[in-house]
């Protein structure tokens, strides 16, 4: 593994530490380092340091006679003029190749060694990472719904993931570059890091990640994926490390780049490395999109597919491609001889089993008609997964009455009691009768409860721009975003933002509470809180309906 004691190569040890029968030889010039990351490996497999320059990776095969080289160094933008030194070595020795290859160019060219690796009776895959193994099997999960037009995509590291020096090295130095894609159809020269789209990432039914700014990156999908789709005429790959704030930095020096015709930005390599991983603040999750337009039966449609990975998770994504074609080797199912991009690799089969024990969750949404209920439109496919009595509750857009009764909890202090009549909700008492009328009102949909006559009511509407995939809920002049999460048989509200006016409200101040509607003995349930920092309880109320 050269640059085994890397970040990828250090994660893919760690993916396939259980396999007792493997030994890997984590090489890199730096044997101090190597050697400390084998002085703490507690694996099932052995390890063993090796310094290793590429230059002498000719006599390294010799002596050592591996079955599998990964290269795990990069950045593959740099190479030169040798860049398939390694390639070459392994062929001639008879020696399967795998690599994190991240450069475009690198990768689209490896065919050239086709014939030559099928003669050797060696494999040699490039690309073998999340860009462009998985979105590529993505695309062809999607191209089984549609014929595909055009394909955005993007990956959200958590700030809290790491980024190593080399894939810092290879973002800035295609910073500003030109950086090869389609466009209407036609090769086209864009400029990386200068154009910027934002986008949210929603798995059905999870908390989704904030509305995050990506930016082009030079990424082997924008080559090697259109020829698998002929009808394909636009692509675009993005990124959206965070904080935003440095992201946006660095897009201006991009645009400076491109504009003035300066130099290359890789000496400010060393610096966004070392602040990038400095400034970890926010949520500790990551993610990844691939949204396709085109058409179905002649008629336009919109699909994507999300990914969510909470804590520390999304971090090994990128190498678990070469984990699972590891384990398909040692299993006795070897890709085919030759060298070839590996978008073919894998399919999505392939990554649910690898996903399956992490907390790293999937999905596909299509964009649906404003006809549909509002609850589905914004939960997606997690609607079919909600309780009976929430699916009659949610799933129709006429006009609707349900009755029953609430216990009603209100807030003491005297703030609490002033934002509780403010808004009317209703006095503290058991068995309360309670009426709830919902309106159909524009694209969403107005709720009127009655409390024994005591009336409050509030709009909802499904949220656009930063608020896609979230509910809007309007009382008077405030707005909340609140996140729709299906956990068990429980359907959770989780405020995300707030705003006044349409102002947006600090978000250390943003009333919470553990809302959540359910299934109680074949009824609708509902268990409502509201609190605020500082305050505390506002009101809550909790009970059951029954429609009318």
């Amino acid at each position: 593994m050269l640059g085994g004691y890397g970040v990828f190569g250090g994660r893919l040890a760690e993916l396939l530490a259980d396999v007792q029968d493997l030994e890997m030889l984590i090489a890199g010039r730096d044997l101090a380092r190597a050697a400390a990351f084998c002085s703490t490996w507690r694996g099932e497999a052995s390890v063993r340091p090796l310094q290793l320059d590429r230059a002498d990776i000719a006599r390294a095969l010799g002596s050592e006679r591996p079955d599998l080289v990964v290269d795990a160094s990069g950045p593959f933008q740099e190479y030169g003029a040798k860049r398939y030194l390694v390639v070459e070595a392994c062929i001639e020795a008879g020696v399967d190749y795998l690599d994190f290859a991240d450069g475009a160019d690198f990768v689209a060219a490896i065919a050239r060694f086709d014939a030559a690796a099928r003669e050797a009776g060696v494999f040699v895959l490039s690309g073998v990472s999340s860009f462009p193994v998985l979105t590529a099997a993505v695309l062809r999960a999607l191209g089984q719904q549609m014929e595909l037009l055009s394909v955005e995509g993007g990956i959200a590291p958590s700030p809290f993931a790491g980024i190593g020096l080399n894939v810092m090295r290879a973002v800035v130095g295609y910073a500003g570059g030109p950086v090869k894609l389609l466009r209407n159809g036609r090769p086209f020269i864009a400029r990386g890091l200068v154009e910027s789209m934002r986008f949210t990432i929603a798995v059905p039914g999870r908390m989704p990640l904030n509305n995050i700014h990506f930016s082009l990156v030079d990424v082997p999908d924008l080559q090697v994926i259109p020829p698998e789709h002929p009808t394909l005429r636009d692509i675009w790959m993005g990124a959206g490390p965070l904080p935003e704030s440095l992201h946006r930095v660095l897009n201006g020096l991009a645009w400076a780049r491109a504009t003035f015709g300066l130099p290359s930005l890789v000496p400010l390599s060393a610096l966004f490395y070392r602040v990038l991983n400095l400034m970890r603040f926010g949520e500790h999750r990551g993610g990844m999109f691939v949204r396709a337009r085109g058409t179905r039966d002649g008629k336009p449609i919109e699909m994507s597919w999300h990914l969510l990975a909470e804590g520390d998770d999304g971090p090994y994504i990128p190498s678990m491609a070469i984990e699972a074609i590891v384990r398909k080797c040692l299993a006795g199912h070897s890709p085919a001889h030759g060298a070839r991009p590996a978008i073919r690799a894998l399919e999505l089969a392939d990554y649910d089993a690898l996903f399956s024990n992490r907390s790293i969750f999937t999905g596909f949404r299509t964009t649906e008609d404003l006809t549909a209920p509002l609850f589905r439109r914004v939960l997606g496919a997690a609607f079919d997964w909600l309780p009976r009595p929430l699916r009659d509750l949610h799933g129709n857009s006429t006009a609707r009455r349900w009755i029953g009764q609430a216990h009603v909890r209100r807030g003491r202090g005297v703030v609490a009691r002033f934002i509780a009549a403010l808004f009317g909700f209703p006095p503290a008492g058991n068995a309360v009768p309670l009426r709830v009328s919902i309106i159909p009102e524009g694209d969403g949909e107005r709720w009127v409860r009655d409390f024994a006559g005591k009336t409050f009511s509030s709009t909802l509407r499904h949220g656009t721009g930063r608020d896609e995939y979230l509910l809007i809920e309007r009382f008077g002049s405030i707005e909340v975003a609140l996140a729709l999460v299906v956990e068990g048989e429980r359907l959770y509200f989780v405020p995300r933002r707030w705003f006044w006016l349409g102002v947006p409200l600090p978000l250390a101040l943003l009333p919470k509470g553990a809302s959540f509607e359910c299934e109680s003995d074949g009824r609708f349930a509902f268990d409502v809180q509201i609190a605020a920092p500082l305050i505390g309880l506002i009101v809550a109320y909790r009970g059951a309906l029954d429609p009318v």
